[in-house]
């Protein structure tokens, strides 16, 4: 159950960055109150995965679900570019979190 807890978590980190993007710098209050909700979810549910799971691999997988997400929505929803520096480093962020799976 702590894995799941941990992949709820990450999907709160990236739609925290996904409204907090989208909040102007905290101009707009419906994206920004958005952001605060997500966030405080993806905290809720690392805290819950962090009973079973070692600290060290919970925070890397949580930060790498959200930092390969962001990547991904911004290449999707926000225009930043693709480049093949960016995708091959996306995919060693992922497979390290492979990786803390695996040696888990």
């Amino acid at each position: 159950m702590s894995w799941i807890f941990l992949m709820i978590a990450g999907a709160g980190e990236i739609f925290a960055m996904l409204f907090l993007k989208m909040s102007k710098g905290f101009t707009k209050l419906s994206p920004t109150l958005l952001a605060i909700v997500a966030g405080g979810m993806s905290f809720y549910f690392l805290s819950l995965s962090l009973r079973d799971l070692p600290l060290g691999t919970a925070y890397g997988v949580w930060t790498g679900i959200g930092s390969s997400g962001t990547v991904l929505l911004g290449i999707l929803f926000f225009k930043e570019p693709v480049t093949g520096k960016r995708l091959f480093f996306l995919g060693c962020i992922i497979c390290g979190i492979i990786g803390l799976k695996v040696v888990s």
